[in-house]
């Protein structure tokens, strides 16, 4: 058993094993952390990397690190839609698997482009209004790619503190001049723009539609009438929000009535639309110059058509807003709901990220692993993804979902909630 001391002495926050020690091997910071680790003091670490023995829906078995199987309800999947396993877009999938193959072997400038991609592009542009639209094979790869290839060392990158992570990436590789305000705080935004100097005429506002650890939503309409009083271009990364939020689940952008006065619409084909994958929908001199520009594009090998053609069946399913975006509502509605009468402090989501906030790390850490226990999978969060005073469980909610199952995942939540004094 390690004692209080012996854990203090450890050092286990997540910062201290970043750099290089002095007179330390290059390695050595891995060997630390393996210390740490193997150690059996709880670091928040224990359900990453779990195995998940079926494909993605309300309930299924995962595989622990020691090899036992056991059943959860699962909070913790970004296929809100479950569109994964829509059977339309599954077909989909086949049916490009069976021509193509299932790896392009190319880079999408050279040969690893097929008309099922160039469908792709144009659903995904004409789903946002924009005259074209250019798809990275990763999420992370999209934002980084983007912002590194618009912006450069004459520019400036205005950004939400609560942006993620991989536009922050893309800032520090832009080496573009990078601005920070305060989560939603349109009072600090006008403060750094109004600052800006007139010389600097490349300015780029960055904002998540959705927000990945709280759910909540960029004001948007806020947002563009500061953009166009101090000539700022508008970036949002909606990848939460796609597929959810909106009348007819357009997003973020639609929910405020400013689809067409944002200059690029980011998002990622892995949350609400079930696959893999990030693209910008812009003008069509946008699209062209990121697919010269954006190193993430032009060096990496084009998404499976497998996976291309699946996402044609999802944009088909959501430009009707016929993927079940109404009874995910009712879930999300449903969770939220049961939450707060239980007496948890929810924040001020509104959307299908639900984080319930725990703000002691030490009891995160155990929650996280009875809830895993008694048969609930939820997301861990806590620093570096946001500060340790307010660090979180983050659930998601699915279409496929019973109330039943949703109430069940309650009352166990709620269990240790009361045990760790978060409720009474």
């Amino acid at each position: 058993m390690i004692t209080s001391e012996e854990k203090a002495s450890m050092n286990i926050k997540f910062e201290n094993f970043i750099d290089t020690l002095a007179g330390e091997d290059l390695f050595g910071k891995c060997d630390r952390v393996d210390e740490v680790l193997s150690s059996g003091v709880l670091t928040g670490n224990e359900g990453l990397g779990m195995i998940t023995m079926d494909k993605v829906k309300p309930e299924l078995d995962i595989r622990e690190k020691d090899g036992s199987v056991h059943n959860v309800i699962m909070l913790g999947s970004n296929s809100y839609l479950n569109l994964s396993t829509h059977p339309q877009v599954m077909q989909g999938a086949r049916e490009a698997l069976e021509k193509f193959g299932y790896g392009m072997g190319a880079v999408s400038n050279y040969a690893g482009i097929t008309d099922i991609h160039k469908e792709l592009d144009a659903r995904i542009a004409k789903f946002h209004g924009t005259e074209d639209c250019i798809v990275f094979p990763s999420g992370y790869g999209a934002n980084i790619g983007i912002v590194s290839a618009i912006c450069g060392k004459n520019d400036v990158i205005i950004n939400d503190a609560a942006n993620h992570a991989s536009i922050f990436d893309g800032n520090v590789l832009s080496g573009a001049e990078i601005k920070v305000f305060p989560h939603r705080d349109m009072k600090g935004l006008e403060r750094i723009l109004s600052r800006i100097p007139a010389e600097k005429t490349g300015r780029l506002i960055i904002t998540d539609g959705v927000f990945s650890m709280d759910g909540d939503m960029a004001p948007l309409d806020e947002i563009v009438k500061l953009a166009e009083k101090y000539n700022c271009r508008i970036m949002v990364d909606d990848a939460h929000g796609v597929g959810v939020v909106g009348p007819t689940g357009r997003g973020t952008a639609e929910h405020y009535g400013v689809m067409d006065k944002i200059d690029m619409h980011v998002g990622m084909l892995s949350k609400g639309p079930g696959g893999l994958g990030g693209y910008c929908a812009a003008s069509r001199k946008v699209v062209q110059y990121l697919r010269l520009y954006a190193r993430s594009y032009f060096f990496s090998t084009a998404l499976p058509a497998s996976v291309a053609g699946g996402l044609n069946e999802v944009f088909k399913l959501l430009e009707a807003d016929n993927a079940g975006r109404k009874k995910l509502w009712d879930n999300i509605n449903h969770l939220k709901e049961k939450l707060v009468e239980r007496g948890f402090d929810i924040g001020h989501s509104t959307s299908a990220v639900v984080p319930v906030m725990v703000y002691s790390e030490p009891i995160l850490f155990e929650m996280y692993q009875k809830l895993r226990e008694r048969g609930v999978y939820v997301n861990i969060v806590t620093y570096p993804a946001v500060r340790r005073k307010e660090c979180r469980l983050r659930l998601c909610a699915m279409k496929d979902l019973s109330f039943e199952q949703i109430d069940r995942a309650v009352d166990i939540i709620s269990e240790l909630g009361r045990e760790y004094g978060l409720i009474k």
